[in-house]
This record gives structure tokens, sequence and C-alpha cells, in this order.
């Protein structure tokens, strides 16, 4: 058992294990380099019905760093968690939009995923993956330091435009949205980025950072054993282990965007990551295991029916 352990932490150090080639573009700006994923309803690295399908990097580096990378273990194109950050997911309030309307055999929404078969009367399962009806249309705009997806998916009640672009500058990274409500339903939605960092491919650990601008307090703290609130920061007390999991629900937010401003780092490399929104935190939701970090702060962006939503991340990549 002793060796199995030490086998299974010692495989979590190991760099990402080598794939097939899947769709995928890379943008750079001299300064840093993104390499990332191309949704694809037959080929596509990502195939399930939890994370929009677009957005999703492999690979970001700067001339010293390392930011993304592979965190898990099992690969499977449809498994909601298969995925390399930073992802980003649509939550609708309380099942997913047109679920409770739908009858077994019909269909509900997900964005940046398409719709999707209600298969039974069972209660909303968030973490399962459902089979894809309608994927929508992806259109990819590249250039040489940005790329822009395009989302269109529309059926009777259910239809948007969703845009996204990610553009490189200097030593910072933007993501830009635009939700368009095409259809005739209300859109109420929270979205929040996983994150998934996996910096120079260091454990989690004490050398680990995590820094917000308020004083943190829980609604669910982390086991002490491993992480601790402190001030404004998430500090772990030893480095983590194949298994284990440091999660919480964090507050002490107020009601602006200025609180919107996170960081994550290594003490021993010097990478460091700072995340900028433009929109107020709603809530926050803070998982880590030995091979990822992963600040989640959800924001609204409720939809009208001809009515556009916008929001942006900036990242700072040091």
């Amino acid at each position: 058992m002793l060796l199995l352990s030490l086998l299974l932490t010692l495989a979590a150090d190991l760099p990402p294990a080598p794939y097939p080639d899947f769709p995928s573009a890379t943008i750079t700006n001299g300064t840093l380099t993104a390499k990332l994923y191309l949704p694809d309803a037959q080929a596509g690295y990502y195939r399930g019905t939890r994370f929009d399908w677009s957005g999703q990097i492999g690979s970001l580096t700067s001339a010293k760093h390392e930011y993304f990378g592979k965190w898990f273990d099992r690969y499977d194109p449809k498994l909601h968690d298969a995925i390399q950050g930073p992802v980003e997911e649509f939550n609708a309030d309380g099942p997913g939009l047109g679920y409770e309307d739908a009858k077994p055999g019909g269909v509900f929404l997900r964005v940046g995923v398409g719709f999707v078969r209600k298969p039974d009367n069972k209660p909303y399962e968030r973490f399962r993956t459902y089979e894809i009806v309608d994927p929508g249309h992806w259109q990819v705009k590249r250039a040489k330091d940005r790329i822009t997806f395009i989302h269109t998916v529309k059926r009777e009640g259910y239809a948007y435009v969703y845009t996204k672009t990610l553009r490189l500058v200097g030593q910072e990274m933007i993501i830009e949205h635009e939700l368009r409500n095409t259809g005739q339903l209300n859109m109420p939605l929270t979205q929040y980025n996983h994150q998934f960092f996996v910096m120079d491919g260091k454990p989690t650990g004490p050398e680990t950072q995590v820094v917000f601008p308020f004083q943190l307090t829980a609604k669910r703290a982390p086991n002490a054993a491993l992480a601790v609130l402190k001030g404004t920061e998430v500090a772990y007390q030893r480095e983590l282990r194949a298994g284990e999991s440091a999660f919480g629900t964090l507050e002490g937010f107020g009601k602006t965007a200025a609180d919107y401003d996170i960081r994550v780092g290594r003490r021993d490399t010097g990478a460091q990551a700072r995340i900028r929104g433009d929109k107020p935190i709603e809530q926050i939701v803070f998982w880590s295991i030995r091979t990822t970090v992963c600040p989640e702060p959800y924001i609204r962006v409720d939809t009208l029916p001809g009515k556009r939503t916008r929001w942006s991340y900036r990242y700072t990549f040091e």
C-alpha cells in the first residue's frame, strides 16, 4: 500500500502525458505564447457538457514559466473534468436552462456547449455528462496574438450568439465575452472561470500563494490540516498528497468589481498570475489538489431577450 501511494504521488508530478493531436491553435505576442484546443463536436479535445468548449488553454508560457497544463490522471473527451485551464462554466439559477420544462427525451441548454438531452425525470445533475443533441455552430477567427470563438445556437425558445476573444498584450492575456440573447426566453445565469493553474509543474503546498484583496472569511473553511485562511491569503500547511483536496467557499468580498483581483503564484519559482474581473463577485469556490490550484469567483451574466451582456477577465503573468 505504501509503495502504491508513493507511485501515485510521483505520477501526479510527471509532465503531461502525450496525447494524439487535436484541433488546436497557437497565439503569441513574443512575450506570452498560448496553445488552445478548439471546439469540435467530432474531434475536439473536450466534448463534455459541463464547461464552455471555447478558450481551453493547454499551455501558456512566458520566457521563464509555464502556467497551465494537464492536472488530471484519466482522460476521456466526454469526461467533465478532462479539460485544461483556464476554462469557464455557465450555470442557470437551479437546473439547466429549460431542464424543468423538458420531458424525458427532450432537450435543455448548456451555454458554450449546446442543446443536450434530458434522459429521465431525475433531478438535474450539474456534473453529469449528458448526450449532446445539437452542438450549434462554432466559428473560429485567428490572428497572430489573438483568437475569437463565436458560438451560435437556435431552437424554439432559447437562442444566443456567444463571442469570446482571447488577446495577448504585453504580459497580459485578456478574455472578453459577449452573450447576445436572440431567443424569446430569459437567460438567468452565473459564470465563472475554474482556472486550473498548473504553475511550473510544481505540487500544491506552502510554496503556493493565493491572495485576495480583502480579509477572508469562510462559509465553509478548507480542511485546516491542509490549508487555513490568514488575513487575505489561503495558506497551505503542508504539501498536498495525491487524493487530498483543500476545498472551501470563501467570503469577505464586497459589492463592487474592485474585489475581483486575485493573485496566484509560487514562492519557489517566482511564477505569478494576477486575475482581475470587471463585474462584482457573487460567490467564491476554492478548490485545489496536489496538481492544480483553483480560485473560482462567480459573477452574474443574466441576459434578457434582445439584450447582450459583456464582461472580461484580465490575467497578468510574471
